[in-house]
Order: C-alpha cells, then sequence, then structure tokens
C-alpha cells in the first residue's frame, strides 16, 4: 500500500520521513530551506506519527508568516521609537524636568503637554462638544486602549518618567542583524538558527544583564546536543559577537559577556584544526577528476579543474565573475575580490590568482560557455550557490574516497603541500593562498610584482 499524503517521503532502509519545503520568503525566519523530521521504519509507524509532525510543521510555518510580516517591537524598541518620533517633531531628550515655577514659562513643556493632550484626545472624546440630551447611552465611549506607538511618543514626550528600559537578548539580535549582517542571506539564517537555539535553552527572552555564566553554560551544554563540537563553538563565536556588540553599542557600562571564552570542549580535548581536513593524495585526486569528467556537469568540470590548479577556496571560484578572468594578460589569472553576489573571507583573500596549464585552459572554456553571463558559473554564482557546488562536488569526491576529513577543501591543503615540497616560501605561500602572515609587510607591494611571485610559485608547485 503507497501512502498518499502531503510531504511525506520514503528513504530507502532508512525508512519515512516529513519532507517539506520552506517558501522562500521564510527561509531566513526559520533559518533552513526544509523541515525534515523522522517518522520511523515503517509505514504504520510513519501514518500514526504524520498527523501530529504535520500540525506542528503548519504551526511553525504561521509563526513564521508572523515573523516575516515583521517583528513585534520590544519594550527597547517601543522606547527607541518614541524617542525618535520625538525627535522628528523638534523634541530633544536631553534636557531636565521644570520645576514647578518654571512649567508656565517654559516654552518648550509647554509645546509638550500640548502634543501629549492631542495624543490623550485621539482616545479620550472630548465630552464637552457631545450634546447632553440625559441620555448616556449615547455617549461615546472612550477608548482608553492607545497604540504601542502613541504611548511610547507621548512617554519620550514626558522625557520617560518610567526610566530606560532594559535592553533584551532579542534587543541585541535585532541590532546585530541591521547594523552587522544588513542583506546577507546566509549570515541572516545563520543568526536566526542560533539564537532559536540560545531561545530554547533559556526558555524565553531575558534581559541582557540578566544573563548570568550557569545561563551561558546551559545554551553550550543544549547545542551541543546531537551537534559536533566544531559547529557549537561556531555558534558561541556568533553569540559572544552579538552580545558584545550590544553591550558596546546599547552604552551597557559594567556589563560582561558571560558567553566569553566559553567552548564547546576543552582545548585539550579538541580535535586539532590539522586532522579535521587532510590533503588529497595525488592518486586520489586523479581518480576523482577521472570520475567528474565523466559524470558532472561541464561548468563542475572547469570548478574542478581551477581549484585544483589554483588553491583557491570552493566559494572564491563558484562566485568569480567573467570579468574577474583575464586570460588575455601577460601573466593569465583570475582576481578574488568582494563583489555584491560572493563575499570573501577576509581583507588579504583579496588577491589575483595564476592560472596555469589545465586551470588556464579551463577557465577559457568556462568563459566561452558563460556568454554574456555576467557571473562565470551562472548555476553557482548566486546565494547559496558555493553550498550547491560543494554538494555537487562532494557526492563525486565521496564516491572515490571514502574518509570523511578527504572534502573538495582538501585540494586546497593539497595546494599547501605542494608549495611547502617545492620549497616556496611561507610568504609566497599566502600570497597564492590568501593567507595572512600576521605581518604589517602584506600590505606592501604592487599588484603586478605579487602577480609574479605567485606565478613563480604556482610553477614550482606544479611542475
Amino acid at each position: 500500500m503507497k501512502i498518499d499524503v502531503k510531504h511525506i517521503q520514503k528513504r530507502g532502509k532508512a525508512g519515512w520521513r516529513y519532507r517539506r519545503k520552506i517558501p522562500e520568503e521564510l527561509r531566513t525566519v526559520l533559518g533552513k530551506r526544509e523541515h525534515l523530521v523522522p517518522l520511523g521504519a515503517t509505514e504504520q509507524e510513519a501514518l500514526r506519527k504524520y498527523p501530529r509532525v504535520h500540525a506542528e510543521a503548519e504551526k511553525l510555518l504561521a509563526d513564521a508568516i508572523k515573523c516575516a510580516n515583521g517583528p513585534t517591537p520590544t519594550e527597547w524598541g517601543h522606547f527607541r521609537d518614541g524617542i525618535a518620533a520625538a525627535r522628528k517633531m523638534g523634541f530633544r531628550q536631553d534636557r531636565d524636568f521644570p520645576s514647578l515655577d518654571e512649567i508656565e514659562h517654559d516654552t518648550d513643556w509647554q509645546a509638550r503637554m500640548k502634543a501629549v493632550e492631542k495624543i490623550v484626545s485621539k482616545y479620550v472624546p472630548d465630552f464637552d462638544s457631545v450634546e447632553d440630551d440625559d441620555d448616556d447611552d449615547d455617549l461615546p465611549i472612550p477608548n482608553f486602549h492607545p497604540t504601542e506607538a502613541d504611548t511610547a511618543l507621548a512617554r519620550a514626550l514626558l522625557l520617560n518618567p518610567n526610566g530606560t528600559p532594559v535592553p533584551t537578548l532579542e534587543d541585541a539580535k535585532r541590532l546585530y542583524l541591521k547594523e552587522r549582517v544588513g542583506d546577507d542571506e546566509t549570515k541572516q539564517m545563520e543568526l536566526e538558527r542560533v539564537f532559536k537555539l540560545v531561545m530554547e535553552a533559556l526558555g524565553k527572552d531575558r534581559k541582557l544583564a540578566s544573563i548570568k555564566r550557569e545561563d551561558a553554560k546551559e545554551v553550550r551544554d543544549h547545542m551541543l546536543d546531537g551537534r559536533k563540537a566544531s559547529s557549537v563553538d561556531r555558534y558561541l563565536n556568533v553569540v559572544r559577537a552579538v552580545i558584545n556588540h550590544a553591550i558596546r553599542e546599547f552604552d551597557l557600562a559594567g556589563a560582561t559577556n558571560p558567553f566569553m571564552n566559553l567552548e564547546a570542549a576543552p582545548k585539550d580535548r579538541a580535535e586539532p584544526d590539522k586532522d579535521k581536513r587532510r590533503p588529497f593524495t595525488l592518486d586520489e585526486v586523479a581518480t576523482i577528476t577521472a570520475r567528474i569528467a565523466y559524470h558532472a556537469k561541464t561548468d563542475l568540470q572547469h570548478i574542478w579543474t581551477i581549484l585544483n590548479g589554483t588553491g583557491c577556496r570552493l566559494a572564491e571560484v563558484s562566485g568569480l565573475r567573467v570579468s574577474d578572468v583575464n586570460v588575455d594578460h601577460a601573466i593569465p589569472h583570475i582576481t578574488v575580490e568582494w563583489h555584491d553576489d560572493r563575499r570573501i573571507k577576509n581583507k588579504v583573500s583579496r588577491r589575483n590568482v595564476p592560472l596555469i596549464g589545465d586551470a588556464l585552459g579551463a577557465a577559457k572554456e568556462a568563459v566561452k560557455a558563460a556568454g554574456k553571463a555576467t557571473m562565470l558559473f551562472p548555476a553557482y554564482g548566486r546565494p547559496r550557490g558555493p553550498a550547491s557546488a560543494s554538494a555537487a562536488l562532494g557526492k563525486h569526491v565521496r564516491a572515490c574516497v571514502t574518509d570523511p576529513k578527504a572534502t573538495t577543501h582538501s585540494l586546497r591543503h593539497l595546494m599547501k603541500d605542494r608549495l611547502r615540497l617545492a620549497g616556496v616560501t611561507k610568504s609566497d605561500q599566502d600570497i597564492v593562498l590568501g593567507h595572512s602572515s600576521g605581518s604589517v609587510g602584506e600590505d606592501y607591494g604592487g599588484d603586478e610584482v605579487r602577480l609574479a611571485v605567485a606565478a613563480r610559485a604556482l610553477e614550482k608547485a606544479l611542475a
């Protein structure tokens, strides 16, 4: 018998699962592209679990739609918006309350009071203007429920007699989203995903000043449930950055960040960085290259060949524009730099990388295939494009090499080893690979000379 219900999928020996694509406009809110829930190994178990799982998915999407339509302002948000609205009317906060003797002659305060009366009149009717015919039922019913915006404006006009509200974690996240993340969809999704875990661990939004070290440990432990320590360390870095930014921008004098120096695993038990990935062997590269040449699409073949011949990061190649490829230069090369469709890792990653041998041939063919397109690889020169390219190439890598420490990025590790074995100096290796040497001198020197140095280094490595 076949299950004929929506969003359900049979996965061979893995059993059944609920799989539902997230609408594109909600992906940033939910921090993922799909909603996946295991339903069990048998058809009967899947049918039994389906109603509950489907209902949960419906609620998840409904809540996301509410968030997409605009997050509900926080207490701090209303406070800030009230001050901004008062400022637009010409009233500032940098003044003192007038004394009783000064009120009558304080023109600024009198103007504030008139503005407040105007706000109040929207909710409390002017009974003097209502004709009284002794029938109380005809009198207008006052609305004593002003909007949050009007309440915040009135409080700002009266110099916020209740004081300044304390910013919360949600305020910190929104500020960071606005001032540091901006329109970067990938970072938006990561921020939402990380803070969803934070809120799950803490149970609710919390005032920044109330979060203690023990709370931070609760967040870490919750994140560690089913996740690698390396991933949790990355998540904790995001939380640290958000709170540090909030402490500075909210002027929280004396506040400390309880997430500082909090690690997912002690350093003596953490996996060394050099052991997380390993370089390919030359035989492995030859095997994978042969498979890609036979099974992969042409653009993936070109990407793989350029990666193998340059040691670039995958995102640096998949996000190239046609204008970044300079095959007619005295030293053919690609230019890796920041643009609207691709971010680079850091400042030193911005560089020119020579094209030699097969990499040059692949670049020429890619330019010809791109035609009048802006991006060299249109299928991957987009947000999340590097992830798609990584997944596509990863399938071919895994078909040839089962070691999980060998990935597409292992080509970059191999190039590092090739440069070392060729006797290329550390500083010249850094020029090729876009690594920081930590030296002030790395910012000096002309682009042409650095390109020539990189070409000489790659020729030695690939000889």
